[in-house]
Order: C-alpha cells, then structure tokens, then sequence
C-alpha cells in the first residue's frame, strides 16, 4: 500500500525559509514521478513543483526562483526546500505521487498534507 507523509510545516514570517519532507513507502520510489501541490482557503489546488524519476524539475512561475525540490531516491524522500516566504503561500502543502504498480496502470497517490502559513 502506497503511503505519502509530509513533515516540516508550521509557522514562519514574511521572508523566512521552511523546508517539507515526504516519505514514501510501499512503492518503487525510483520510478515514480513526485510533486508537491497547494491548495489555500477558497483557492483551487496548484501545483508549486515537481520531480520526476530521472530528476528534471518543473517550478510554478510564482515558485520559480524561491523554491527548490529535490529527491533522496535511497531513503525515499522527497523535499521541497522554500525561501523567501509570502504571505501568500500560506496553504496546505500536499505530496504527490504518480506511480505505476507492478503490472498496473499508472495511479495517483496523495498525502494528508501539511500545513504552511506565512504571518508577521
């Protein structure tokens, strides 16, 4: 059974840094594509960045620049390292997995999410 858990939300001031993790288990970890998404209060869910299996990034234009993902294929991690913080990426930060089991057709997975919110 395929498992995302996020870690490392919480509260931070304009400006400041957060960094998030996401352990995955119960899959090929190494071949899935993973992405970290936001959804805030009355906002539609957008995706912040993401990672694919061989490594190529892809950043929204509002993370471009401040953000970084990155992936621990060995400990089968995935993290999202954020700078600069503003108020409004105040969300509930959720991984994402795109993997295909054994045998199956690709499937999106999805963790609980974690909460990041940015105030003075």
């Amino acid at each position: 059974q395929v498992q995302l858990v996020e870690s490392g939300g919480g509260l931070v001031q304009p400006g400041g840094s957060l960094g998030l993790s996401c352990a995955a288990s119960g899959m090929i970890f190494s071949t899935a594509d993973m992405g970290w998404y936001r959804q805030a209060p009355g906002k539609q869910r957008e995706l912040v960045a993401a990672i694919t299996s061989g490594g190529s990034t892809n950043y929204a234009d509002s993370a471009k620049g401040r953000f970084a993902i990155s992936r621990d294929n060995a400990k089968r991690v995935v993290f999202l390292q954020m700078n600069s913080l503003k108020p409004e990426d105040t969300a509930v930060y959720r991984c994402y997995a795109r993997y295909t089991p054994p045998f199956d057709k690709p499937r999106d997975y999805w963790g609980q999410g974690t909460q990041v919110t940015v105030s003075a």
